[in-house]
């Protein structure tokens, strides 16, 4: 066993689908047939030869080629689940150090050939898809890896790109130290990928976002070479880690990367509450986002996703029981479920915790401590997304959307994305499933992620047309209503015709100005983040 070719995660790990769930969704989205999936063998034979002239830092093997050829966005795995793979690297490059990433730049301008970073491979916007109109050669990280350094009194560790999120928290433990940065993808993305990206962990509130903790490091460019010091902080003119930090493979490669721990926490209470409707919900969310007491995680589930939440998890004695405690209580269909967390020292903690559950009191929100839901989402968090695997097997295709914006917009923007994406197929009377929750909430505003789901059709390219039409539909709806085009998943080439909107013909020329700054041949990750 091993990591899936064509879907998340590890081979050995099965979530298999309740049957309230699989009624549930029958019912709101109609019955399904199994897909007809390709094999390895089928998908393999597809791989062409490859055309470019060795080198001791690549491998042209048709398999390592075939498994870095996509990320884990929906287009990614129709290309894989048809066997219907599209670009493949014609190699896959392996470097150790700063001179392989040099020797790499070199060979890729005399070869003509683009280099495609790739950490853990877990971007859900094509943002590790090699380009159609050039050869390609994918860059993986793993063998740059691991702790390469750590400053006790600073509490500075400098990782290498390709590491893991799980080695990150291992190599640091010893030391009694943390990142706390914990993204869905956290078993397989890499400390690279979260600074090219601009990543946002599940509790950032409390640990910061990947721009708080990146302190520094070295960004390796085909242009040369850009040192960042660590300081705490400095006035010496513009900021150059910002210039790094979401640039997405398009300056270079992340080599050293210097990143601010924390201390390990004495305690991690994560508490959940039910309240009466999202209305009620997201005016609960904004007022623990002002408290200024730092919680780790607020995190608000519409009704339509608790009701599904509650649907797609194991136990259905406890689910049963909690619902009938609910109805008792006097909260009907529309109540939503609200998780908070919060890390640190026990005594600090116990204040935030007790500020917190006032706010939530006020609001008319009831305590589910007693149900434990709280720990049974911290142990599962990072196995939802295997979900996935098995809901495309049942028939159904699965995809996100996500976007931040101040609190004035949060309910309409809401509203119009989930209205969007419902009525996207309409024309191919097909429903969509559609639902929503607050993951990151900030005083001034909140992110907004939403998950939709529809039934596969026998046709690879008719699911690849619906996800275009349905992808459209919500990008054009968060730029009308006032949303970033991506709060933590990146641009991608997904993104890429959303981002002009945001940025302005300006700020979108800065851009450019920058990429032929840092990489004059145009080598890097063509096509991902700007043309």
């Amino acid at each position: 066993m091993g990591r899936r070719w064509n879907g998340w995660g590890d081979e050995a790990v099965e979530i298999p689908i309740q049957e309230s769930a699989r009624s549930l969704l029958e019912g709101l989205l109609g019955p399904t047939t199994r897909p007809r999936d390709a094999t390895f063998e089928d998908a393999l034979a597809s791989v062409p030869r490859a055309t470019l002239a060795g080198h001791p830092l690549v491998s042209d093997d048709p398999g390592v080629r075939l498994r870095h050829a996509r990320g884990q966005s929906l287009p990614d795995w129709i290309a894989l689940r048809s066997g219907r793979v599209g670009p493949v690297p014609v190699g896959v490059a392996t470097p150790r150090s700063d001179d392989d990433l040099a020797a790499l730049f070199a060979y890729a301008r005399t070869s003509g050939a683009a280099l495609v970073p790739f950490g853990g491979g877990s971007s859900v916007v094509g943002g590790v898809t090699p380009a159609r109109d050039r050869p390609a050669i994918t860059v993986s990280l793993a063998g740059m890896s691991g702790l390469r350094a750590f400053d006790e009194p600073s509490g500075l560790a400098t990782f290498g790109p390709g590491t893991t999120g799980p080695d990150v928290e291992e190599a640091l433990t010893p030391h009694g130290r943390t990142l706390g940065h914990f993204p869905q993808s956290f078993e397989y993305s890499t400390v690279g990928g979260w600074v090219a990206t601009r990543s946002s962990g599940q509790e950032s509130a409390g640990f910061g976002r990947i721009e708080d903790l990146f302190a520094g490091g070295r960004l390796v460019a085909p242009g040369g070479t850009l040192d960042l010091a660590p300081f705490p902080a400095s006035a010496a003119g513009p900021d150059l880690r910002q210039i790094v930090l979401g640039s997405e493979g398009r300056l270079g490669i992340v080599s050293d990367t210097i990143l601010r721990t924390a201390a390990a926490p004495e305690v991690h209470p994560v508490l959940g509450f039910a309240l009466g409707d999202w209305s009620s919900g997201l005016a609960c969310a904004r007022d623990l986002g002002r408290l200024g007491r730092p919680l780790s995680m607020i995190r608000l589930s519409s009704a339509l996703e608790t009701k599904t939440t509650f649907a797609l998890a194991g136990n259905r004695r406890s689910v049963g029981l909690l619902e009938r405690y609910l109805r008792l209580r006097g909260l009907g269909p529309d109540r939503c479920l609200l998780l908070l967390a919060a890390v640190g020292r026990r005594r600090p903690v116990s204040t935030i915790v007790d500020d917190a559950v006032e706010v939530v009191h006020r609001h008319g929100g009831l305590p589910l401590s007693a149900t434990g839901i709280g720990k049974r989402w911290m142990a599962e968090r990072f196995r939802t997304p295997y979900l996935r695997n098995s809901l495309w097997e049942a028939g159904y295709a699965v995809d996100t959307v996500e976007t931040a914006t101040d609190w004035r917009h949060v309910e309409t923007l809401t509203s119009s994305v989930l209205g969007a994406l419902r009525d996207g197929l309409a024309v191919d009377d097909e429903r969509v499933l559609a639902f929503a929750h607050l993951s990151h909430v900030y005083p001034s505003g909140s992110s907004i992620y939403v998950t939709y789901l529809f039934r596969l059709a026998a046709d690879p390219d008719a699911n690849l047309d619906r996800w275009r039409r349905l992808k459209t539909a919500a990008s054009e709806a968060i730029v009308a209503g006032g949303g970033t085009i991506s709060h933590q998943h990146g641009v991608g080439r997904d993104h890429a015709p959303w981002l002009a909107a945001e940025k302005g013909r300006l700020g979108l020329s800065a851009i450019e100005d920058l990429v032929r700054h840092f990489d004059p041949g145009g080598v890097m990750n063509p096509g991902v983040l700007v043309p």
